[in-house]
């Protein structure tokens, strides 16, 4: 369907690759008619110099290195963090790497390139227009789903006065500094997400979700969002989460965990050095990948991470159950009558007033 379909590839962010101090120093006495390829070799060896051998890193950094010997650090975070917002930007520091991927799609981009004030403000309020926009992308089902997860984040924002995604805006900041360093958008396209999400849910299921969604009020604070990043309480989430909404769980996390996972290793392809002509022999070495998502994705993308991936079959959107058909007649028809019983209401009070106006005519006549 047209509207599952990913915007232009120009959309995706393109952090500038940038010199770093000592990196002219070094150059300063080379020719400037030098080639591409003995640029990048020089480039290539200021980074080495800044990367790490034992790179020091926080604890929430879980280390993977595939086939190939390419190493990727998966940063666990919470996202609504200061701390998981250092360890982004120190892990990015220690390594160096070649790609960071985060768990973002186009459809998440903008957030980006917000300021946090714009982002804490947007964050916070769920207008009309929203609602218009997530119904027109995702269909009624899936555009009111979206809308009652905003309610859940805009109430956490309200809580702790922090924009979400934070850990997401300074990867892009300290990736853009490190030189060759591109930037890949690593997560499933929500669109994809929330229509699989619906197609598995009951009919039950879907009303005790958004009843649950809708009357969300418990108090939050910042140490509650730290213990988030605890292994061992994320297990226990994640065991309630599975006993009561299984296929909720599988959508949402398990599936794109398999996707980040993909898209992780798809990231850590070896790199091809470039030839000064094409009779010299081609050389690849490994890269190095840091990976920034959240804390629940850490255990499934270990999981995944020998596994041989195909991602045709959770990127495919399942025709509506009959459930979802009559949930959606029944918001419909709703609406569509409430709008009329409100014209209604609007008519009748006009033709009141038209008459009234006629009889207090009349009677001053």
């Amino acid at each position: 369907m047209q509207e599952d379909q990913q915007p232009e590839a120009a959309a995706e962010p393109r952090p500038s690759s940038s010199i770093p101090e000592d990196g002219p120093k070094e150059a300063s006495g080379l020719s400037q008619n030098i080639s591409a390829a003995d640029a990048f070799k020089i480039l290539l060896e200021v980074k080495m110099k800044k990367r790490q051998k034992k790179p020091n890193l926080p604890c929430t950094v879980t280390e993977l290195v595939t086939e190939e010997g390419s190493k990727v650090y998966v940063v666990g975070t919470a996202h609504f963090s200061d701390s998981s917002k250092r360890d982004v930007v120190k892990t990015i520091q220690e390594v160096q790497p070649d790609v960071v991927v985060v768990e973002l799609c186009q459809y998440r981009v903008s957030m980006l390139k917000m300021d946090e004030k714009t982002l804490l403000k947007e964050a916070k309020e769920i207008s009309l227009e929203k609602l218009q926009q997530a119904v027109k992308q995702n269909g009624i089902m899936s555009g009111l789903m979206q809308m009652l997860l905003l309610k859940v984040s805009a109430h956490i924002t309200e809580q702790l006065g922090m924009a979400p995604g934070g850990e997401f805006r300074e990867a892009f900041k300290e990736a853009s500094k490190v030189p060759f360093c591109r930037f890949h958008l690593g997560d499933r396209p929500i669109p994809v997400t929330f229509k699989r999400t619906i197609a598995a849910l009951s009919l039950w299921q879907k009303v005790k979700l958004a009843w649950g969604l809708c009357f969300l009020s418990d108090p939050i604070s910042k140490d509650d969002v730290e213990k988030c990043k605890q292994k061992d309480l994320l297990e226990q989430m994640m065991a309630e989460m599975i006993g009561e909404f299984p296929d909720l769980h599988r959508t949402i996390v398990s599936e794109r965990d398999i996707f980040l996972t993909y898209m992780l290793k798809q990231a850590a392809k070896q790199i091809e050095l470039p030839r000064a002509s094409e009779a010299e022999p081609r050389k690849c070495i490994p890269s190095v990948v840091v990976g920034v998502v959240g804390m629940g994705h850490v255990p499934g993308i270990e999981k995944n991470w020998n596994i041989d991936l195909n991602i045709q079959e959770i990127m495919s959107v399942p025709p509506p159950s009959t459930s979802s058909k009559v949930l959606s007649l029944v918001i419909k028809a709703t609406f569509f009558g409430l709008m009329g019983y409100g014209c209604y209401r609007i008519g009748q009070s006009t033709v009141q007033f038209i008459l009234s106006c006629q009889q207090v005519s009349v009677f001053r006549g």
